[in-house]
């Protein structure tokens, strides 16, 4: 048996085909074009699943459902969208919509990193796990809970919105309109401000930084800039990396108090860090999560499906 997953993004209609061992056995994409009708939107959806179909060699009969992994706040019962603030979509039935246009028997729709969350606990880095949480580190901060291998949004479907915890009170802007949340400072845009902010800084100062002549180069900053001024000694750069791990450690070790995860998984660009990241979290994380050397403690593991998370994500959905 098959499924498909399907990755909806504002940019782009991401989907494959996905076997019983979790391989992707075929794959393609179209431009969603949000500022379209969400009728056209699904419909170019349904196309692109009924071509790879036909590319695979397979009919509907052999899928089993169409998993979807939508931004925003979904009701998965009734397969709709809630609210999308990217998309065109308010209490838009996607579910129906996709199957008046293609003959699958059943489609499941979930939020994006909650079904990211679920992908790595059927196939990623936390399979098998019971309770695990999942972060995805990108433009914003996004989170997926499983408990008790099933995908906890909240009794309104808009809940794990983790990159909204307030950790510094009346602290940053964020994006949402309200202040001091999580993903002001730990998402790559976060960072992103941060280095800038110490550049301005060092500026100000005369001082002269390898980032400084990075930004001269490239012609921008970037999520990586800090980190690869940090690598070659540059101070300015290590306290934005210090600053950007600390704040970040703060919020998982928050999580990590609350919901006590057998694993916790991080995902984004910036996991490509590697231990430049994660030894310095794991040394916050034991710092500050409540417990002793009775209590076993969560561990912290890189994501592993990569790109590929939101398909296997919306594949998984149904298992």
């Amino acid at each position: 048996m098959y499924y498909i997953g399907v990755d909806l993004g504002g940019t782009n209609i991401a989907a494959g085909i996905v076997d019983e061992s979790f391989k992707i056995i075929a794959k393609g994409s179209v431009p969603t074009e949000a500022q379209r009708d969400g009728k056209e939107i699904i419909k170019d959806m349904g196309a692109l699943c009924a071509k790879l179909v036909a590319d695979a060699g397979l009919t509907f009969d052999d899928i089993e459902y169409v998993g979807i992994a939508s931004p925003g706040a979904i009701d998965p019962v009734k397969g709709m969208v809630v609210y999308a603030n990217n998309l065109p979509f308010e209490m838009f039935p996607i579910a129906d919509l996709l199957m008046s246009f293609i003959p699958v028997k059943k489609v499941l729709v979930e939020n994006d990193a909650n079904a990211a969350a679920k992908g790595e606990a059927v196939a990623g880095a936390a399979k098998g796990v019971a309770d695990a949480v999942m972060i995805t580190l990108g433009t914003g901060v996004g989170g997926g809970i499983i408990i008790d291998h099933k995908v906890y949004a909240g009794f309104n479907y808009a809940g794990a919105e983790l990159g909204h915890i307030v950790i510094e009170h009346q602290g940053r802007q964020c994006s949402c309109g309200r202040k001091g949340c999580w993903e002001a400072y730990s998402s790559a845009t976060g960072l992103i401000n941060m280095t800038k902010e110490k550049l301005a800084e060092c500026k100000e100062k005369g001082i002269s930084t390898l980032m400084e002549k990075m930004v001269a180069e490239e012609g921008k900053v970037s999520g990586k800039t800090a980190f690869a001024a940090m690598k070659q000694g540059d101070a300015a750069a290590k306290e934005v990396v210090d600053m950007y791990i600390s704040y970040l450690g703060c919020g998982l070790s928050n999580i990590i108090n609350i919901f006590q995860p057998e694993i916790l998984v991080i995902g984004g660009g910036i996991c490509n860090e590697k231990n430049y990241l994660t030894d310095p979290l794991k040394a916050i994380i034991k710092e500050e999560t409540y417990g002793n050397a009775n209590i076993k403690p969560t561990e912290l593991k890189i994501a592993e499906l990569g790109n590929d998370a939101g398909i296997i994500g919306a594949a998984v959905l149904g298992l």
